[in-house]
C-alpha cells in the first residue's frame, strides 16, 4: 500500500510540474528577427549575454550518431545571462536561489512552421518572481508584444 502511495504521489508531482513546464509566446517573426530583438533586449537592460547554446545545431549535427533521423528544430538556441543586481537581491533573501543563475531564454522555430516560439522555464512564486517579471518583459521585447 505504502509503494501505491509514493508512486501516486509522484504521478501528481509530476503533473503539477508539467503544467508549469515553460511559459512562452509564438511569433510569426523570423528567427532571426527574434534572437536580435532579444539580444538587444538583454543588452537595452544593461545585462550581459554569457553564452549562447546552439542546441538545433548540435541536435542536428548528433542526430545520425544517436541513430536518429528526426529533425527537431529549424532553429533553436538558448541564451544565457544574469543580472547581477537581481541575483543579489533572490539570493540575499534565499542563498539556494543560485541553483536558478544564469537565467535562460530559448527561442525555437519547428521544421516546416512560419511561427517562432520563445519562452523560459518559470520560477517558483515568492524570491524568485523579480527574475521571473524580468524574463517576461525580456521575451515581451524581442517580440515587440
Amino acid at each position: 500500500m505504502k509503494h501505491v502511495i509514493t508512486a501516486a504521489l509522484l504521478a501528481l508531482a509530476a503533473q503539477s510540474l508539467g503544467a508549469q513546464e515553460m511559459q512562452s509566446y509564438d511569433t510569426t517573426l523570423s528567427f532571426e528577427d527574434v534572437t536580435f530583438g532579444l539580444e538587444n533586449a538583454i543588452a537595452n537592460r544593461g545585462l550581459r549575454l554569457e553564452h549562447v547554446s546552439h542546441v538545433g545545431d548540435m541536435l542536428e549535427r548528433t542526430r545520425g550518431d544517436v541513430g536518429s533521423d528526426v529533425v527537431l528544430f529549424e532553429n533553436a538556441k538558448v541564451f544565457s545571462f544574469c543580472s547581477a543586481r537581481l541575483s543579489r537581491q533572490v539570493m540575499e533573501a534565499n542563498p539556494m536561489n543560485i541553483t536558478y543563475c544564469p537565467y535562460d531564454i530559448f527561442v525555437a522555430q519547428l521544421p516546416d512552421s512560419e511561427s517562432v516560439t520563445i519562452g523560459f522555464r518559470p520560477y517558483p512564486p515568492g524570491d524568485m518572481q523579480p527574475i521571473q517579471d524580468l524574463l517576461d518583459s525580456l521575451v515581451r521585447e524581442a517580440i515587440e508584444e
